[in-house]
């Protein structure tokens, strides 16, 4: 196995200097020139509402990916800056309260744990289903949701170099440990890996992992190298530095290390996956950008693109067929398109199923066959990712027809049911069995799979 595979585009082109990162968080809005012209009333809303729900955003982002004429209704300025909408009016108001009457800091996190408590900060059992056990001891920051996959949140990544809006993750970043999901601890990790041998594919999620420096990647991945894991084929990246800090892959002081890592594992036989996380076209028109993209597939690693359709940001088939097209020229596949999941702001940004089908369906009607790999609508909830496949009619009754692409129980993947058509359904908790069903056919087993913690 060589220590450094050498790829003659590995090393960054001129126009391509290093650049320093700088972020603002809820505590430096009055630092953000450019927002400082928006009306008083707007800057007092963010305030409001990133009381509550996590901000942070970097001068890339401000700078290069918002088109300032278009604001508020530009995409990425809805992607990442708060928006009074993001909290109900009743969960607005209270905090306002709280602002306009000067409260003290404490009173304001204590108001604001109340409120978070409400959003179902961890949806789909992600904190009473997926926890695995090793030596009968909680794995902290492992999950494993489905057989061949086992998520990986190490305790470096878990911050993001800018956060999106409707991130369904959103409590791991508002500083309460209860709400986190973490670890640091590398030999449990590769312990319990050991031990599953039927599990092939390792997720590195966050947060975004590519907020972590190089060495600390390293010691999480290399030790996969070794015989013992020749089961883990599949390394996957959960990222969207690709959109938020493209420079991570190409500038940064130790981007060489990291695309040295990817390759060496491509090279060792590892399939290594980058879970690019892209919502709009807009994201992917700066040169640094395509250059990131570039350097991680001269490595040999794959790049898939997923994203959930959301409202005010990508809610039109237009957006779409240009996202996926622009993805498959620059040698991208779509991958996943998502639905807004049941947590946080999704009063601002859940679509109805039945309208997310029809943009779904209208997007791929403008796309070739190479785009046409993105799967979707999916809801990836508590039995596992359900898509919606399309609206019928079976003896003169309106239905969604759904299947499992992903699910707890294996036996489920593939299998059609059907739902009472709805106009107003965003998530499948507010779907009905459909043809005299008195349940969907996996209910009384996800039942007790829940009682089991399963």
């Amino acid at each position: 196995m060589n220590s450094i595979v050498t790829f003659p585009n590995r090393i960054p082109t001129a126009e391509f200097e290093e650049r320093r990162f700088k972020v603002y968080t809820d505590r430096q809005l009055d630092k953000i020139d450019v927002i400082q012209n928006l009306p008083e009333e707007t800057l007092f809303e963010m305030k409001v509402v990133a009381s509550v729900l996590p901000f942070r955003v970097n001068e890339y982002v401000i700078n290069e990916l918002i088109d300032w004429n278009k604001v508020p209704n530009d995409p990425l300025y809805q992607l990442v800056f708060p928006q009074k909408g993001m909290l109900k009016d009743e969960h607005y108001e209270r905090m306002a309260k709280m602002h306009r009457e000067g409260a003290e800091k404490k009173e304001i996190q204590a108001v604001a744990k109340e409120i978070r408590d409400e959003l179902n900060p961890h949806p789909a059992g992600q904190m009473e289903m997926n926890m695995p056990e090793l030596n009968g001891e909680v794995l902290d920051g492992v999950q494993h949701k489905y057989r061949e996959t086992v998520l990986f949140f190490p305790a470096q990544g878990q911050t993001c170099h800018s956060y999106c809006t409707f991130c369904f993750r959103w409590a791991q970043f508002v500083g309460d440990k209860d709400l986190k999901m973490a670890s640091t601890e590398a030999e449990k990790l590769h312990g319990y890996l050991q031990e599953h041998t039927e599990v092939s594919d390792l997720l590195v999620t966050g947060g975004d992992p590519m907020v972590m420096k190089t060495k600390n990647l390293v010691q999480y991945l290399e030790p996969l190298l070794q015989p013992e894991f020749d089961h883990i084929q599949t390394i996957r990246i959960g990222t969207k530095a690709l959109t938020f800090w493209p420079y991570r892959f190409v500038t940064d002081k130790d981007a060489d290390e990291l695309i040295d890592l990817f390759a060496r594992l491509v090279d060792a036989g590892k399939h290594v996956a980058i879970m690019a996380h892209y919502n709009h076209w807009q994201e992917i028109t700066t040169d640094i950008a395509e250059e990131a993209i570039r350097r991680l597939r001269a490595t040999g690693a794959e790049i898939r693109a997923q994203g959930p359709l959301i409202k005010h940001v990508n809610d039109n088939a237009d957006d779409w067929a240009k996202l996926w097209d622009k993805e498959v020229q620059l040698g991208i596949i779509p991958y996943y398109m998502f639905v807004e999941r049941d947590t946080g702001a999704k009063n601002y940004f859940e679509v109805p199923l039945v309208e997310a089908f029809n943009i779904y369906r209208e997007a791929m009607k403008q796309v070739s066959g190479l785009a046409r790999t993105a799967r979707g609508p999916s809801m990836s909830a508590g039995p596992g990712k359900v898509e919606v496949q399309g609206i019928t009619e079976i003896n003169g009754e309106k239905v969604f027809v759904l299947r499992f692409i992903q699910a707890r129980n294996p036996d489920w993947v593939q299998r059609p049911f059907f739902a009472k058509y709805s106009e107003t359904a965003t998530w499948l908790h507010e779907l009905e069995p459909a043809l005299g069903e008195e349940k969907f056919f996996f209910e009384d087993e996800y039942e007790q799979m829940k009682k089991g913690n399963g």
